[in-house]
């Protein structure tokens, strides 16, 4: 006789438990998909399951997913030019600073 495995039958896997919420989080979203794709290959998947994956798989859904993407690098983009620019003047102020120093301009106690 074929033993029939459940979903809280199956071999657990010998890993450490998420330290972080974060990972938690993680482990929980991928128990939901590996229960949602059973649920489809079985044929039991609820009509939110299927229409969630439908969802996903929409052209509309894709082109959201890359402005996101565009918009994340743009982002990372802004950022690192505000990086560049404030170290860009840092260089600016010692500069100046050395080139005042040189001309005798600034006195000892300003160093």
């Amino acid at each position: 006789m074929a033993k029939v495995r459940s979903l809280n039958s199956e071999p657990n896997k010998k890993s450490r438990p998420p330290l972080t919420a974060e990972g938690k989080e993680k482990q929980m979203i991928s128990l939901a998909v590996d229960c949602a794709e059973k649920q489809l290959r079985e044929g039991t998947a609820s009509s939110q399951v299927i229409t969630h994956y439908l969802k996903l798989a929409s052209m509309k859904n894709q082109l959201e997913m890359e402005k996101l993407r565009k918009e994340n690098e743009l982002l990372r983009a802004k950022t690192e030019a505000i990086k560049s620019m404030k170290a860009q003047e840092e260089l600016y102020a010692n500069a100046i600073k050395a080139i005042k120093r040189y001309s005798g301009a600034e006195d000892d106690e300003d160093l």
